[in-house]
């Protein structure tokens, strides 16, 4: 045991000091973190505004176009062509041209810009332009445009989850599907990564003969055991320093983004970009402000749901039961042959499994509780991603730990086989190995 102790410790040292373990600390994190911090940046950055010019021939929608923090609108009462010669000079961002129609309400216009225009313009201009062509048609028909308004309602639909005693949780189908998606990638991603590190520095060893030398004072399977170990020890400590730098990067932006200077709902209210509102434009802004905070309100409750606790232990376990498993197999190609591009005819049957599973993550969000997902996630193989897909939605206890004993159990039996091809391969020079030829190492009794 002692033995085995010093290869972890050599194995985990000589990485961690590696310049690529350091910049993968480093970069993980802050690309994690960009993905809640860039779009909070951008969303607070104060763009331009962009003056977009109006040449309305029907006189129709001119004074139907608001400003936004975005679009100033202005009218222009000019010729077609002098105002798309005017264009660039006036370093306006685009001409609005709303051509005549002789006996239908016009419905197409065209939109010059001495640039690619944003799909936000256009879609504020369509926007507008069919609201007031289908309340002309309806003032044709003689139909009340307020009938039809009063008539839209929205539906709110909550979910609530009852366990076995009768306890009620609100539940988010969304939040479990964006964690069990990302948890399962998470596994995926690191299994394949450490695991190949392994069968790297197998493959390495044995090129140099620098295994010969080690296997002089340890047990072939001890320098195994101490490999696979070392390296996942490595791979925890990576992702506790991701969990905690994200952490850190992400809660530094929020309170340097906040500044101290959040208003208020009712300061918010009175003052709109300092103007003064009436009686109508106050009903409208409160009422957006009440969604808003409706869907602030929704979000925490939604994050609060999450259960971090049972998250990150269970991927903690199935990461490195998964990890411990696959690094065996890993180790056992890497130990049978002498150079990586010998070992793709013993990975493909590896690593489809892995494969499988993420290709069958978008049907075990569909249908979580069904005997596909049920039975994928008690499969040894499939089953460090797909439980991990599985548990935001809510797994019963029993099959977490059938999972996990299956688990366990898959991997000492994966631990024994790869221990019997590892010390036969592990000092074979020279010769293409098999899978016939793996058989035989199997049945040796050493």
């Amino acid at each position: 045991m002692n033995k085995i102790s010093i290869i972890i410790q050599r194995e985990y040292l000589s990485r961690v000091r590696k310049k690529s373990f350091i910049i993968m600390t480093i970069l993980g994190p802050i690309l994690m973190a960009s993905i809640w911090v860039i779009p909070l940046y951008l969303a607070n950055i104060s763009d331009d505004e962009k003056t977009v010019q109006i040449l309305d021939e029907t006189g129709i929608f001119v004074s139907k176009f608001k400003n936004t923090d975005q679009f100033t609108f202005t009218p222009i009462n000019i010729d077609f062509e002098t105002a798309k010669r005017n264009l660039d000079l006036s370093g306006n961002y685009a001409l609005l041209y709303i051509p005549k129609t002789q006996f239908s309400l016009p419905t197409s216009g065209i939109l010059y810009s001495g640039r690619q225009p944003s799909l936000d313009v256009k879609s504020l201009i369509k926007d507008v332009m069919k609201k007031e062509v289908e309340r002309l048609k309806l003032e044709a028909s003689e139909v009340d445009p307020a009938i039809l308004e009063s008539i839209k309602t929205g539906i709110t639909l909550n979910t609530i989850k009852i366990d076995a005693d009768g306890v009620e949780e609100k539940s988010f189908t969304e939040v479990s599907m964006v964690l069990g998606i990302f948890s399962g990638i998470l596994i995926y991603m690191f299994i394949f990564m450490f695991g190949a590190q392994v069968m790297r520095g197998v493959i390495e060893e044995k090129i140099s003969r620098i295994i010969e030398v080690i296997v002089s004072s340890v047990k072939p399977f001890q320098l195994m055991m101490g490999k696979i170990i070392g390296v996942a020890l490595v791979g925890l400590t990576q992702f506790l320093l991701w969990v905690f730098l994200t952490l850190g990067i992400v809660s530094v932006f929020s309170i340097v983004m906040s500044d101290g200077t959040t208003l208020t709902k009712s300061e918010t209210l009175f003052s709109e970009q300092g103007k003064v509102l009436d009686g109508k434009q106050l009903a409208d802004f409160s009422e957006k402000m009440s969604e808003k905070d409706d869907m602030s309100i929704q979000l925490l409750e939604a994050v609060r749901s999450i259960n971090y606790l049972e998250m990150i232990g269970a991927f903690i376990f199935f990461f490195l039961a998964g990890y411990l498993m696959y690094a065996a197999l890993f180790a056992a190609i890497g130990s049978a042959v002498d150079n990586e591009a010998d070992t793709q005819q013993f990975m493909l049957p590896i690593t489809i499994p892995l494969i499988l599973s993420l290709v069958m993550s978008q049907f075990i969000i569909s249908n979580p509780d069904g005997p596909v997902a049920f039975w994928l996630s008690m499969i040894p193989l499939t089953s460090p991603v797909i439980m991990m897909i599985r548990i935001p939605f809510g797994v019963p206890y029993t099959e977490l730990f059938a999972s996990m004993a299956i688990l366990i159990l898959a991997f000492l039996g994966a631990t024994w086989l790869a221990g019997k091809i590892y010390r036969t391969g592990i000092l074979m020079y020279g010769k293409k190995v098999s899978y016939r030829e793996l058989w035989k190492w199997l049945k040796y009794n050493q």
